[in-house]
Formats: structure tokens, sequence, C-alpha cells
């Protein structure tokens, strides 16, 4: 009798049928047999009769939605499980990871690497994360939908309910600290304190102090016995931000207390033992630093136990027009204006600047914009001057665009609005160059003294309301 090893059955549920149609024919062609359904209802009721190898769910589908079927899957006991969604957030990808998923799928997503999945799960490679009680998981102010910011999300998601140090990477604005408070947020010790410090922001001399706390009389000035960082985050997380700046010397006094957990005050002789989660952050390159002698190599390796690299906004434009949507509302009602929107052709001119101050750089422009934009809709002219380097036509296609949207809604004046904002634009732009000086920004623009003045007072009337 021939030996014919049966292949296992992986399930797919998904409402897409396309979705279900190309991923089951890759899985096939990996030598695996595949079950397909459109909805969670179609696995319960199979669920009676067989019992898969794996389960591939979508997570939003009519009915109940993939994480619901994941309860039920979990309390069986069944195989391993992996999450599909195209809403990737970092609420979306912990939640599966608390409900057992072992893996997650941001769609799109490339189908060798999802059979590499598959194939990963069923060999016993992916160990799903421990599942933790708690309260919904709060929103997250971390957004995105590009591929970068995709895995930036499945990450968090991942790590989020392990204990382990997490290191987190990327240039300055990136949002080093909001990755940290999502996997606080996410993570079994949401209940207990979030405590964040800027160890580049205190001065050396009291780095220490700050860090362990200290006792009555440590120190000139030190009346009273006073907490530290670490004992404030007892139970939780401590973000040590810009570690890399961190002096040598409090290195060494970090590295014992990561592989320890214990420490003592600044003049004190009470040994303290801490329960505290470590996530850093820092904007430059520790290995550099490490190879330079200005960071040590074994603290490095403590807290870089998982790697979280931020992309810089240049790298993911298009995410901008969703951020600067975001914080041009969330500026509106912080500071109590009227609500504003972008044209369509100023979310493109924002696409195309660099932002070196990155996602930090967009939000306090739009925060100026909430309250300085005159009108209720931001036009490229209303962004302030470009940056250096962009081609000088720039401007004009900006406006050319502007001028197709507004002829096709059929408004009026615009002519007259146009000039408007191009002489608000020039006479801001020029007396700013000159310090407010009225007659020397005239003489930059070519007009005269009375000229600018007038235009001045003209649009300060249209502007008032």
């Amino acid at each position: 009798m021939t030996d014919r090893t049966v292949p296992p059955e992986i399930w797919i549920a998904d409402d897409d049928r396309g979705v279900r149609f190309v991923l089951a024919e890759a899985l096939r062609d990996a030598g695996l047999a595949v079950r397909e359904f459109g909805e969670a209802a179609g696995v319960r009721a199979a669920l009676r009769e067989a019992r898969p190898a794996l389960l591939l769910t979508d997570v939003r589908m009519p009915g109940e939605g993939g994480l619901a079927l994941l309860d039920q899957w979990k309390a069986q006991g069944l195989g391993p499980a992996i999450v599909m969604s195209a809403y990737t957030d970092v609420a979306t990808a912990a939640a599966a990871y608390r409900a057992g998923a072992v893996d997650y799928l941001a769609k799109p997503f490339d189908l060798d690497q999802a059979v590499a999945a598959v194939q990963r799960a069923l060999a016993g490679h992916a160990v799903p994360a421990p599942a933790a009680a708690a309260p919904a998981a709060p929103a997250h102010a971390l957004l995105g939908e590009s591929a970068a910011m995709r895995e930036v999300f499945r990450l968090i998601g991942r790590v989020a309910a392990s204990d382990l140090n997490v290191l987190v990477t990327g240039e300055t604005g990136t949002g080093k600290e909001l990755v940290a408070r999502a996997l606080h947020d996410e993570s079994a010790r949401r209940g207990k304190p979030f405590v964040a410090l800027n160890t580049a922001a205190i001065p050396s001399e009291l780095l220490e102090s700050e860090l362990f706390g200290h006792e009555a009389g440590a120190f000139t000035g030190a009346t009273r016995r006073v907490a530290g960082r670490f004992e404030q985050a007892e139970g939780g997380t401590l973000f040590l931000d810009e570690i890399g700046d961190m002096p040598l010397a409090l290195q060494t006094r970090l590295l014992r207390v990561l592989a320890g957990g214990e420490f003592y005050r600044v003049g004190g002789r009470e040994l303290i033992r801490g329960d505290v989660r470590i996530v850093a952050a820092t904007h430059q390159d520790l290995d550099a630093r490490v190879a330079a002698g200005q960071f040590r190599a074994d603290l490095k390796h403590r807290l870089d136990v998982v790697r979280i690299e931020l992309p810089a906004l240049r790298s993911r434009r298009s995410d901008i027009p969703l951020l600067a949507r975001h914080f041009l509302a969330s500026a509106a009602v912080e500071l109590k204006l009227p609500p504003k929107r972008f044209a369509r052709a100023a979310l493109k001119a924002l696409e195309q600047r660099d932002f070196p101050g990155n996602v930090r750089e967009l939000e306090n422009l739009c925060r100026r914009l909430a309250v300085i934009a005159p009108g209720a809709e931001i036009h490229p002219a209303d962004l302030g001057a470009g940056q250096a380097g962009q081609a000088s036509g720039d401007w004009t296609d900006a406006l050319r665009e502007w001028a197709d949207e507004a002829l096709a809604r059929g408004e009026a004046d615009i002519h007259a609005r146009a000039r408007e904002a191009l002489d608000r634009s020039l006479l801001e732009a020029a007396l700013a160059a000159h310090g407010g000086h009225r007659q020397h920004a005239a003489a930059a623009l070519g007009v005269g003294r009375n000229t600018l003045t007038r235009k001045l007072g003209a649009s300060r009337r249209r502007r008032t309301p």
C-alpha cells in the first residue's frame, strides 16, 4: 500500500472573493489543502465536523468579525491563526495578537510573504503572544496607511504584550514617544504609570537623581527624599528619550539596574527592587557611538532587544494628506476655532515638501494654519514660502490646479480671490524678510510704500469677520 501524506488543511475566512482566490491558489501551489469561507458563520458551522491546521481570517467581515472568531478558536484550543486586515493601525494589530494570532498580514500583502507566514506557523516557529485581560484599547495618535507605517503598527502589536525592552529609532519629530505610549497602552502594564524622561534635556549632574531619586542631604539643596523616575514608573513603562546623549558614567549605573532590577537612591543605603519596562529612543546612530567609545556596547544590547525604526515623513509622503487633515481638525477643536479644510491643491503642495522636522513640523504648520489662514478652505498660497530647491514653477502649477477646481465648482470672483491671496503672500513674505520695515519691504517688491500700506489695509479689512 502506498503511503500518501495528507497535506495540512488551511481555512481562509474573508468576504473579499478576490483575496480568497489568489491566496488559496498560492497556498495550493505550496502543497497545502485550502478551504474558503466568506463569513465567520461558515467557519463556525464547519468546526462542528472538521479541525483545520491553521486559520487565515480577515478582521472585518459582514456579521461577525475575525477577532470574535478568534476568541472561539482560542477557547477550543485549535491550531494557529493569522489575521489579515486592510485597516492597519496599532490598536487592530495589538488586538489581533492579544486574541491569539501568531502573525498579522496588512493588506495588500505579498503572496510569497503570506505563504511563508503560513509555513512558519505550521512549523511552530511563531508563538502566540500572551493574552492580556484589559479594557478596550485606546485610540492612538500614530497615524499612517503607508507600507512603512503598516510595518511599524505590526511590530508594536507583536511586541506590546511582551516585557521585552524596545529601542525606537528615527529622526527628530517622527513620533518616537507616540510609539512608546502605544507599546505601553497595548500591554498588560497599561493600568500602571507611563513615565517619560528626555535624558538630553536634563543637566548631566542632575540626571542620576532624576532617574533614581535621592535622600535628604544627599547634596546641597536636597532637603527631602525624592522618588526618581524608576520608582514613579513601578509596574509600568519608563520611556528614556534621546538615550544616545546619556553620559558614560550614568550608562554604567543604568546597565546595572537593567541587569539586576535593583538600585539605590542617590545618597541612600536602601536597596530598591523595581519592575519597570524600558523603552528607549534616539535619533542618533548608536552603533557609530559605540564604535567611537561614546556609548557602552553592553548597554546597547540590553536596550536594543527589539528595534522599531520610524520612517522620516519624506519617506511616506502618501501619509501627509491624512496627517494634515487630522492635525487641522484637532487644532480647530483644541483652540476652539471654526473648522477649516485643505483644498486638493494644498494637500498636493504639502506632499511635495520634505519636512525636515517630520511629523512635528507638519503638525505645527497645521496649527498655524488653523489660526491664520483667512478662509474656510486652505489653498497653496496660504501655506507660506516653499522650500529651498523647489522648482520656481511649482507655485503656478498649484495655482492652476486651484483654478481648475474652483471653475469646476462654479465659484465666483476667482480672479479677485487669487489676486488677494497673491498680494497677501507677497506682502507677508516681504515684511517678514525685512523685519516689518514697510519702506524696505515695498522697495524689495518694487512698489511704493503707500501702495504697500493700502494693500495691507485692504487685506486686513477683507480678513476681518
